[in-house]
């Protein structure tokens, strides 16, 4: 009987890369699960289906709960630590190092790759500034860090065996940094908790995490110049306050702050329309407001490419600027939209769909790689 290990970056929060994992475990409930650091809290391990979790030395390094970021330098080493020699088939969920897992040669390593070091890649300027690390000794430092972290990261990447990307954008990435290719399983979108309501009314939505590459402000400032048009914000963030400030005195720009699930997918489902003003690896939260029959106005960059069809499901927009998303705005009005072709279009994006493209990726290549052996 084949053993399986199943190894993801870090458990902190229920994300994205998290909803993958959940997936992975439900398909292959069988396997062992390694992670890094494991600081999910006794109540809200259902999506883990409530495994035990392999962890490494930084899990009990001194405040590794709040600060395990800072500990980075580190999970090169900590994650080569994991004896995985008993298991047949290793699955890496990574967007940081989980992908780095030693393993021999009788055993076939498959790695989803949401994305490669986003802050040591394409994205370190933009990291290295909105850390106020772009200056100074401590800057210098950081960039010396992730110069190292980048070269320990192009050479782990011939211990993956197969890459599977969630989206083109992120396989062109892969291209990119590691000169490998990869197959495209896009992330499972949970559409079910989404219904089909053909009734909108007259506002516009956003909702997010309220951090700078979200491009909040961008989409308030464009409101700004539109106050015949109502736009409704959810999500919290560090940026909450001052995005608030930004929006003071606009009576057409509503900012609720965090709401739950309910009040969300009530909004979504109302909205004329979803905007979405983010360079994502992929995007979920835009699908989901499709799975509501509800169009997506979208920078057309990233991972948004491979969900929003212009003018068929949305608008995509070229530029992160104000004129190029009120530009986009105005040309949505002018199209009509079949709000269930939307909907219809969002079940490409289904967890069945991920879970039955991922298993039969990894069961071909599992059982090539046994004949050849």
């Amino acid at each position: 009987m084949r053993r399986i290990a199943i190894i993801h970056d870090w458990l902190v929060v229920y994300a994205g890369a998290e909803k993958v994992l959940q997936e992975i475990i439900n398909i292959y409930p069988e396997a062992d699960l390694f992670s890094v650091v494991d600081f999910i809290p006794v109540g809200e391990r259902d999506f883990i289906a409530n495994k035990p979790v392999m962890t490494s030395f930084v899990q009990k390094l001194p405040w590794a709960k709040k600060k395990y970021r800072s500990y980075l330098p580190f999970m090169p080493l900590a994650i080569e630590q994991f004896d995985l020699s008993a298991y047949d088939l290793v699955i890496s969920s990574s967007h940081a190092v989980a992908k780095a897992v030693i393993t021999g040669p009788d055993q076939l390593h498959i790695s989803y790759v949401h994305s490669p070091i986003r802050y040591a890649w394409d994205l370190q300027y933009q990291y290295l500034k909105e850390s106020n690390l772009d200056s100074g000794l401590k800057g210098w430092l950081a960039k010396y860090l992730l110069h190292r972290i980048r070269k320990w990261d192009v050479g782990t990447a011939n211990r993956v065996d197969k890459f599977i990307a969630n989206s083109y954008f992120i396989k062109r990435r892969i291209e990119k940094v590691y000169r490998r290719d990869s197959v495209v399983v896009h992330p499972p979108v949970s559409l079910e908790d989404f219904t089909l309501c053909e009734k909108k009314e007259d506002f516009y939505l956003t909702a997010s995490r309220m951090v700078p590459y979200k491009k909040i402000d961008i989409i308030i400032d464009a409101f700004k110049l539109m106050p015949d048009k109502k736009l409704r914000v959810i999500g919290d963030g560090p940026d909450f306050k001052k995005l608030q400030l930004a929006a003071k005195g606009c009576p057409n720009i509503e900012l609720l702050g965090y709401q739950s699930f309910s009040i969300l997918k009530e909004s979504m489902q109302a909205a004329r329309a979803f905007v979405f003003s983010a360079e994502e690896d992929f995007g979920i939260i835009p699908v989901e407001a499709m799975a509501c029959g509800t169009p997506v106005i979208a920078f057309g960059k990233g991972g948004i490419l491979d969900t929003v069809v212009h003018e068929k499901t949305g608008i995509l927009f070229k530029e992160q600027s104000v004129a190029s998303l009120t530009e986009a705005v105005h040309i949505f009005e002018s199209v009509v939209f079949d709000y269930k072709v939307i909907r219809a279009h969002a079940s490409k994006f289904s967890t069945d769909e991920f879970s039955n493209a991922f298993k039969q990726y990894v069961e071909a290549e599992y059982k090539n790689f046994r004949l050849n052996l």
